[in-house]
């Protein structure tokens, strides 16, 4: 006996043979653990595809295509959700305004003619003037362009780069800016930035990328840590110990003996008054010493931005500290 044809909505007919042949594909087709044949199910948690019977992880840091929020009901959803970029303090306008790329191209990748090129051209004339419409937001266009030039060649994460952005802001906003630099002001805000976020750059360091000088420099951070009331814990030896150790290529054993020197001679109050980039940059010449790794005091030196003299004394100290002979 053959089988009728199954007429579907759109007066399409599709063979019943074909249908169960493609749902058998389908029942096939779904994700079975390869060691024992078991199910498998969705880890969203970890982010890992993980076999019910056996605990095999069949998959592992899958990518969650969903939304960075959670919401608990409608209302909540509808507020929250939004497309494109997220707002960043990083940009003058937060990331909110049109930017028209400077390409004379089109969708297709097609130059455009001479006079299209011309509308193009005033259009970003103009569009350049809308979003700076006054001098805070030029001020403030110029600054996060100096924050984030420093920060790259400092090598500071996102997150550094965001803080020093609304330091600068609030800078701004209660009005600490007459009589300084913009760049001083932006400096201080990096220099802020980074010590509290556990990563922080000496003075030399900071000195060096900027566009004033270091008496400057420390003069605007004392004056907007005081008006802002920052919270900055002084900078701790143990902070600059992995940078230094990552540019002189050296050991996981050698920054381990370095912690312990620092420590110890902390214990031993030899910390107090002394400059953290050179007990670092001491404790990472001993360290690497302790490990039989050959590394040199002006190698260290330039690394650190610290004189051989100041790393001799403080080498020294640690030593002694330890209980070992200098």
């Amino acid at each position: 006996m053959s089988e009728s044809p199954v007429r579907t909505n759109a007066g399409e007919q599709v063979d019943e043979q074909a249908v169960r042949s493609e749902q058998t594909e389908e029942q096939e087709s779904e994700e079975v653990c390869p060691e024992c044949g078991g199910d498998v199910v969705a880890d969203t948690e970890h982010g890992e595809t993980v076999c019910t019977d056996c605990g095999l992880v069949v998959e592992e840091d899958e990518i969650d295509r969903g939304p960075e929020w959670r919401a608990f009901d409608s209302s909540e959803r509808d507020n929250k959700s939004r497309v494109g970029a997220p707002t960043t303090n990083m940009m003058h306008d937060k990331g909110l305004s049109t930017n028209i790329g400077w390409q004379d191209k089109d969708a297709y990748g097609n130059s455009l003619s001479s006079k299209q090129r011309s509308k193009m051209k005033r259009l970003r004339t103009w569009n350049e003037r809308f979003r700076t419409r006054d001098s805070k937001e030029r001020n403030l266009k110029q600054a996060l362009g100096e924050i984030d030039r420093m920060a790259s060649a400092l090598g500071l994460p996102q997150n550094v780069r965001e803080t020093a952005s609304v330091i600068y802001r609030r800078a701004l906003s209660e009005d600490l800016l007459p009589g300084r630099s913009i760049e001083g002001v932006a400096t201080a805000s990096v220099y802020a930035a980074a010590r509290q976020a556990g990563t922080p750059r000496s003075l030399d360091e900071i000195a060096r990328v900027s566009r004033v000088d270091k008496m400057e420099l420390t003069r605007t951070y004392r004056y907007i840590v005081r008006e802002l009331g920052l919270e900055v814990a002084p900078a701790k030896p143990e902070s600059y110990v992995p940078r230094f150790i990552s540019d002189l290529d050296l050991s996981d054993e050698s920054e381990r003996r370095s912690r312990e020197l620092i420590e110890a001679a902390r214990e031993d109050g030899v910390l107090s008054g002394k400059s953290p980039v050179g007990l670092a940059a001491a404790a990472v010449y001993a360290g690497s010493l302790l490990s039989n790794e050959k590394v040199t005091q002006s190698q260290v030196s330039e690394v650190a931005s610290i004189s051989e003299v100041t790393i001799r004394n403080r080498y020294k100290e640690l030593l002694e500290a330890e209980g070992m002979p200098a």
